[in-house]
């Protein structure tokens, strides 16, 4: 069957419910579940936090959004993309770095849907639609804190990464959860780092699909943003002591995403009458 202009994929939708049933699944069962988790000490409070915001914030906007991406909004195909790169992040994490359990295989299951979601709908994304719907507002704040967000998360890895080579040793939140090794660097500066400055710059280009992953990238980076500032807050009450640093940083950069995106979002308008989709008369519409 082919896809007419906004037709939502069929695929997609599977998908994505089927994400939202395991992540309320996964998130019950690690919040509720006495002693679940047989990680260190030290990530136990990380991981609560992320459940926690994940349940609350995550799954019903992951949920509103899908629905209005199905009914042809833009605004709404956009938040659906964001808020499934958010899941995919997070349980990419889960997958590769918590202690084996009895949900290793529902953490598997969601990389893989949230994975083959978030590509299978970026690359039916009408980038051009989307930049012309935002018109011709200045980019330079967007491009400014992109760069920005490249810059700060560099520095505050690479510092703890660096130092810890230097002294031939390995990163103390490494050695303390007793890991092998740093996923979350791995996927901070292998994949997020890299696509966010290509982001900018695209954007500073003019590029259309510089404005697409600006404003996938922004949903994304506002809600692993509030996940950081929940691990906080569970930190604090562990006991355990919080870098006052990374804390302000993250913090920061969570209002800074919030505000530009519903900068961007408000400058899309409504978003009605024009398909989030590419016009793809030849393709299928199963990936």
């Amino acid at each position: 069957m082919s896809a007419s202009r906004g037709a939502f994929p069929r695929s997609l939708v599977v998908a994505s419910l089927a994400t939202l049933v395991l992540t309320v699944v996964a998130t019950v069962v690690g919040l509720f579940v006495s002693d679940f988790y047989r990680d260190a000490p030290v990530l136990l409070p990380q991981l609560y936090g992320q459940d926690l915001l994940t349940l609350l914030v995550a799954v019903p906007a992951l949920a509103a959004s899908l629905l209005l991406a199905i009914r042809g909004s833009l605004r709404g195909y956009v938040c659906w993309l964001g808020v499934t790169g958010y899941l995919l992040y997070t349980y990419a994490s889960y997958a590769f770095m918590t202690a084996f359990n009895e949900l290793y295989l529902v953490y598997v299951a969601l990389l893989w849907l949230t994975l083959y979601a978030f590509v299978g709908g970026m690359i039916r994304l009408d980038a051009t639609a989307l930049k012309r719907a935002v018109g011709e507002g200045s980019v330079r704040p967007y491009v400014a804190f992109q760069l920005l967000f490249v810059a700060l998360i560099a520095f505050v890895w690479l510092s703890e990464i660096l130092g810890a080579l230097a002294a031939g040793t390995v990163p103390e939140s490494v050695a303390a959860a007793g890991l092998e090794t740093a996923v979350i660097y791995s996927l901070d500066l292998g994949i997020v780092v890299p696509a966010v400055a290509l982001s900018a710059l695209w954007l500073r280009e003019g590029r259309a699909w510089g404005y697409a992953f600006t404003a996938v990238l922004l949903v994304k980076i506002a809600t692993l943003g509030g996940a950081v500032s929940a691990m906080a807050f569970f930190m604090v009450q562990d006991g355990q002591p919080v870098p006052v640093a990374q804390l302000v940083i993250f913090g920061g950069i969570t209002v800074v995403s919030a505000l530009l995106l519903a900068r961007f979002f408000l400058a899309m308008g409504s978003g009605t009458g024009q398909s989030p989709l590419e016009s793809t008369t030849d393709a299928k519409s199963e990936v």
